[in-house]
């Protein structure tokens, strides 16, 4: 299962950070907030992503190998990155389109938690 969830979660940052690096405006449109001022900052954020993406190739390549990338931008990036979504919108009143972002970023959270936890128990166990 860890391959897969690199994957998804690779395209899925990578196409947000394309989204956000040459769309900038639209994406803001879409989400019913102002495009961020200065535009650097979501050109910081979009080349992040983008970084982010292209990092799950590891994982992909070899998913034993570079454990330590899933459960740092799986369970500890996603999963903090979906609880601040939720908080901004509880707390900062942020629209309710962002709570896409919460699921999403959650979602992947817990899919490569669930992931990196059955792997470690399989992974141990006598091949028969």
């Amino acid at each position: 299962m860890l391959r897969p969830i690199a994957a998804i979660s690779g395209i899925y940052d990578a196409a947000v950070g394309l989204f956000l690096l040459l769309a900038a405006d639209r994406l803001a449109d879409l989400f019913g907030v102002p495009p961020a001022q200065p535009r650097v900052f979501s050109d910081l954020n979009a080349i992040f992503l983008l970084a982010v993406g292209t990092g799950y190739y590891f994982p992909w390549r070899d998913p034993q190998g570079a454990r330590w990338y899933l459960w740092v931008m799986g369970p500890v990036l996603k999963g903090a990155g979906a609880l601040t979504f939720l908080i901004d919108y509880f707390v900062r009143h942020s629209p309710p389109s962002f709570l896409l972002f919460a699921f999403s970023d959650g979602l992947l959270a817990l899919l490569t938690l669930w992931a990196l936890v059955a792997s470690r128990s399989t992974r141990g166990s006598p091949q028969r």
